[in-house]
């Protein structure tokens, strides 16, 4: 397929292609605008092994409010606050707090959240630390909201941690995380290889300081006693005994935490000095800088590392403290700005090196470049070549008898998120690079690329689970009873097989000459199949959320063969197929069905992250670039380019491009000038986003990392998706003649 070129013509540029321009004349416009904008992203390896030219992208991924608290209450636990170094960045990012507060006085996990009580506590309480007055007004908003909420006893695990350290609730109010899982057999019913990798990284250092129980003082009047409606509570857990369901795992578990707390008091525990060292080993050796960059290369775990080393006695001028310290301000992101209240510096959880890189590669693949032709990309697939990891991790423990040989680098090949995360390569991550690299193909005379690829193929497959489908980081089964164990409100305690993964590892596979009929496929094929929702959607544990989750399974069900773009009822059959094409598959119907059913008014889609929260608003949300080009996608898996659903789709991203570069803190610049986008104009006064004309503007979370916990703004995600999106209807309409959009099928018609 013929690669499109990027758009520099400035007058066709700036030039708005109205409605009545033919809607695949203003798709190819918009897909070189684009193209361009994307490629303008590209930056060198920072550490300069793929030499200086432009390799791969890293853009900035965004969290919420607590990145900025937790850092801040972390330096005061290290007792760091006041060094002269630190203070002026720490202003800063208090700064960074006042800015995301809300007009009523709360923080939330995403715009358009609830409030998340233990976010308005944490940023309360660091504000407070960092010299704001609890009378000013923007402190008496949010402690009036907080005790509405029940109050600072009401926190999460993760949350009372710090409120111990820092001597404001007892240790007794966390739950027990007793160091001697780290000693427990693999026949087990729980040990360390059965929660999900991030888990293991935040637990260990977290095990650590509940048994040692570090604790700060600070003065009387820096703590947080106004935030506390019952202070009898302090010093108990604040989850109770469930006497509806006497005999229920929550119980055994809130007895068992209690037991651990009795014997930890009497000094009953004659494993845990030998507990604690082994812990401390396990933490140190996964902090090796040669391996990673930082412990899980994630935020919590690389804040909670450095409070257990110097609960442990570790000083801040040793080498591990130091290079902890520094890979976690490696996620800085500084703002400088000539208004004081805009001046900020912000934290991102972590880098995504490797999977913004893995999917802009592919969506350029989609585009019609390639290796052979374009040094550019040549480029990019070598930068993953060289990201791809060498080394067995924890991961390998978890594989079939049979596959435990593989050898990673040899046998084997696998990538992680971040720019180093050698412990912890993941199945999605792979999943795209493989594909990536196969369709970039090779420069010529090399194979490398693809050969790399067959290689990913082989760790992909022995990390399949027994129920078909595949989870992000281990080879693994569901245990839903680990998820009542009281330090498991993270609502993450394991990792499972998910929708989402297992379609694009389909697809992946398959690009890679897997066969349709193979039984790993027809294995997950069944999973897919039966993990769709009865509305027809899939849900999504790594992107908001349904939009997301049917999009990946319907990738994955169209790669094996299951669903396919045609239609055999009526006018939504494509032009000179036939009319006696097989039925189609129940789970297309069904998908279909629900996605003309939740495509907004406007022609795109959308869904606020609430749906996890209340799941009767799946699909339900205002129209965004990433997930507008989800749905677009979704429909060309099972429909023609012709169809009215998909062609209002493809409008809505030609209407919605960026007509003129953002700049920081001001609305965007659509492409077509009576667009009102309420999301740019309302959240662009406080967000210092610069984005590029050809690109789309998107202020909304549509990124998972805990459903219900924490989300995320992937910065690229508004940019590489549309394009793929619009590659796709391209080379589609390509190959089925595409009728005018005022005459193509209504949305009731198929």
């Amino acid at each position: 397929m013929r690669a499109v070129e990027p758009t520099t013509d400035p007058a066709r540029t700036d030039a708005f292609l109205g409605p009545t321009t033919g809607i695949e004349e203003r798709a190819a416009l918009a897909l070189g605008r684009a193209i361009g904008a994307l490629m303008a992203k590209q930056k060198p390896d920072p550490d300069g092994r793929t030499g200086p030219a432009p390799s791969h992208w890293c853009a900035e991924l965004e969290g919420d409010s607590i990145l900025s608290s937790e850092y801040l209450l972390m330096k005061v636990i290290l007792e760091q606050e006041s060094d002269a170094g630190d203070r002026p960045r720490l202003a800063r990012i208090a700064n960074h707090l006042r800015l995301t507060q809300r007009a009523d006085g709360a923080w939330g996990q995403y715009p358009g959240s609830p409030p998340d009580l233990s976010a308005c506590v944490k940023a309360y309480f660091a504000l407070k630390l960092f010299a704001d007055h609890p009378d000013a007004p923007h402190m008496r908003a949010a402690r009036g909201l907080i005790r509405s909420l029940g109050g600072a006893e009401k926190c999460n695990t993760f949350s009372t941690v710090y409120l111990a350290c820092l001597g404001q609730v007892g240790w007794d109010a966390c739950p027990a995380i007793p160091p001697e899982i780290v000693l427990l057999p693999r026949w087990f019913p729980f040990h360390m290889g059965r929660v999900a990798a991030w888990t293991r990284t935040m637990i260990l250092p977290l095990a650590v300081c509940s048994a040692l129980r570090p604790v700060r003082r600070i003065p009387a009047e820096l703590g947080i006693d106004e935030l506390f409606v019952n202070p009898k509570a302090r010093n108990a857990l604040n989850q109770p005994f469930k006497a509806a369901d006497p005999v229920c795992w929550a119980n055994l578990f809130l007895a068992c935490d209690r037991v651990l707390k009795f014997a930890q008091r009497r000094n009953l525990l004659p494993l845990r000095q030998r507990a604690i060292k082994e812990a401390e080993r396990w933490i140190i050796a996964r902090m090796d800088p040669a391996t990673t960059e930082g412990l899980g290369a994630i935020f919590p775990p690389m804040v909670y590392a450095q409070i257990a080393l110097k609960a442990l006695g570790y000083d801040r001028s040793e080498p591990v403290r130091r290079k902890a310290e520094q890979d976690l301000d490696a996620f800085m992101l500084d703002e400088p700005n000539a208004d004081p209240r805009l001046d900020h510096v912000r934290l991102q959880p972590c880098f995504s090196a490797v999977w913004d890189t893995g999917i802009a590669l592919y969506t350029l693949t989609e585009a019609g470049l390639t290796a052979a032709g374009d040094e550019r990309i040549a480029r990019t697939c070598d930068w993953l070549l060289d990201r791809q990891i060498r080394m067995n991790g924890d991961w390998v423990r978890n594989l079939r008898e049979g596959d435990q040989a593989i050898k990673l680098g040899h046998t084997g090949a696998a990538w992680a998120f971040e720019y180093r995360n050698d412990w912890y390569p993941d199945v999605d991550d792979t999943a795209m690079v493989a594909k990536a690299l196969w369709r970039a193909g090779d420069r010529p005379g090399q194979t490398r690329n693809r050969d790399t690829a067959a290689l990913a193929v082989k760790w992909i497959l022995a990390m399949q689970n027994e129920d078909g489908g595949w989870a992000a980081f281990d080879r693994t089964k569901d245990r839903p009873w680990m998820e009542a164990i009281p330090f498991a409100d993270h609502n993450a305690m394991q990792d499972p097989s998910c929708a989402d993964i297992t379609g694009r590892t389909v697809e992946s596979l398959t690009t890679c000459g897997v066969p349709a009929t193979s039984p790993a496929i027809t294995n997950a094929v069944r999973f897919l199949v039966s993990h769709q929702q009865p509305e027809g959607c899939w849900w999504g544990r790594w992107g908001c959320n349904y939009l997301y989750g049917t999009w990946q399974a319907l990738g994955g069900l169209g790669a094996a063969g299951v669903v396919s773009p045609s239609c055999s009822h009526g006018r939504g059959q494509a032009e000179g197929s036939s009319s006696s094409a097989a039925p189609p598959h129940p789970a297309a119907t069904k998908a279909l069905a629900w996605l003309r059913a939740v495509q907004n008014a406007d022609g795109g889609f959308g869904e606020s992250a609430n749906s996890y929260l209340d799941r009767t608003l799946m699909g339900k949300g205002p129209s965004t670039a990433s997930q507008t080009a989800w749905g677009l996608m979704s429909l060309l898996y099972l429909v023609p380019p012709s169809d009215a659903a998909v062609q209002r789709a493809i409008a809505w991203l030609c209407d919605h491009q960026l007509i003129a570069d953002k700049r920081p803190y001001t609305p965007s610049r659509p492409a077509r000038p009576d667009v009102v986008d309420a999301a740019s104009r309302e959240l662009a006064l406080v967000d210092p986003v610069k984005d590029l004309a050809g690109a789309w503007n998107e202020h909304l979370f549509t990124g998972t990392g805990f459903p219900k916990v924490f989300y995320l703004r992937y910065h690229l995600y508004r940019h590489y998706f549309p394009v793929m999106a619009l590659a796709r209807y391209r080379n589609l309409a390509a190959k089925v003649p595409t009728r005018p959009a005022e005459t193509a099928p209504a949305a009731s018609d198929c």
